[in-house]
């Protein structure tokens, strides 16, 4: 199982992959913003994606729909300070398959990613 944290926030990666730990998510690779991100995507192997909504470059919803009309089914979940329903309601629609509101405790995040890896297909 390999992840992909994107943040513009070095100390929120090195939070989120600490927390995939917790979880068993050994394998983490990194994104500073959206465009990389996208990029990490072509590359392929990725199995679940932990995606910020602002960043620079490219945003994380803007990523997301890259990501989805690339085709790519992996698991998304945003992991954002991006708290009004209509913003999770976007996120949803455009493809996210949860939503986790900065600031969060390990505790939390990890039960998001522990329902997304029991629900999960296989990723593409």
């Amino acid at each position: 199982m390999k992840a992909l944290v994107v943040d513009d926030s070095l100390t929120i990666r090195r939070i989120v992959i600490k927390a995939l730990g917790m979880v068993g998510v050994q394998e983490a690779t990194e994104a500073g913003d959206g465009a990389e991100a996208v990029k990490a995507m072509q590359a392929g192997g990725i199995d679940l994606i932990l995606l910020d909504w602002n960043m620079p470059k490219m945003s994380g919803i803007d990523a997301l729909r890259a990501i989805r009309q690339a085709g790519h089914k992996t698991p998304v979940i945003m992991v954002t300070t991006e708290a009004e329903k209509s913003r999770v309601i976007e996120a949803i629609k455009s493809g996210a398959n949860d939503y986790l509101i900065k600031p969060f405790s390990p505790d939390q995040l990890a039960a998001k990613v522990k329902g997304i890896l029991g629900a999960a297909a296989p990723a593409s």
